[in-house]
């Protein structure tokens, strides 16, 4: 059983939370800057630099949506890292997820796919056969990325995105919600519409 405290106690962090206990791992609490009071009579424990306390006897999880947070303090925190993944998400044969990322309810992630290091896959997304996710991905709810996609890292696909089969997205891009992508983006942005255009 894992003992895990969550890098965060705000929105993203309690999913995470509820996350662990339907994996019936072991919450001991949480490290945020901004809050003291307890997350449904879990404890906020310290300020995240207060982490080297509790390293010995704890994993830890990045309970923060934002990409460019979550890579700031991934380069603070050495971990050991927690891969929290819901028991209702779908994992196909021959997946791999890296440390620290988060598969939320009802995800399904098909055969072959390779997510790397704190990622978010949220509530519902389909991730489909032999995709790469680079460091930092955030799938939002509902995304649907088809079959051999690539995405880069520190990119974000909003809600509702659907990627066509076989497009890959470079490092550095948002992806509004309801996007879709009919072919490769190769200049980091922010992207809209139906098919996707860069908007900025």
């Amino acid at each position: 059983m894992n003992q895990v405290i969550i890098i965060g106690a705000g929105g993203h962090g309690r999913v995470i939370a509820d996350i662990v206990l339907h994996s019936r791992d072991k919450l001991l609490g949480f490290l945020d800057d901004n809050r003291t009071e307890p997350v449904w009579g879990y404890p906020v424990l310290g300020k995240v630099r207060d982490w080297r306390l509790y390293g010995e006897n704890a994993v830890f999880v990045l309970g923060i949506g934002n990409n460019a947070v979550r890579e700031q303090l991934s380069k603070k925190i050495t971990g050991p890292w927690y891969t929290a993944v819901h028991p209702s998400a779908q994992i196909g044969t021959d997946v791999t997820i890296g440390d620290g990322t988060v598969v939320m309810a009802h995800a399904s992630i098909n055969p072959g796919v390779r997510i790397s290091a704190h990622c978010i896959i949220n509530t519902g997304a389909v991730v489909e056969h032999d995709n790469i996710l680079e460091d930092f991905v955030h799938v939002s709810p509902n995304a649907t990325l088809c079959g051999t996609v690539q995405i880069g890292h520190d990119t974000h696909v909003g809600a509702g995105v659907v990627i066509k089969n076989n497009c890959a997205v470079c490092p550095g891009c948002t992806l509004g919600a309801g996007t879709v992508v009919i072919r490769n983006i190769t200049e980091p942005g922010i992207y809209a519409g139906v098919p996707a255009r860069r908007i900025k």
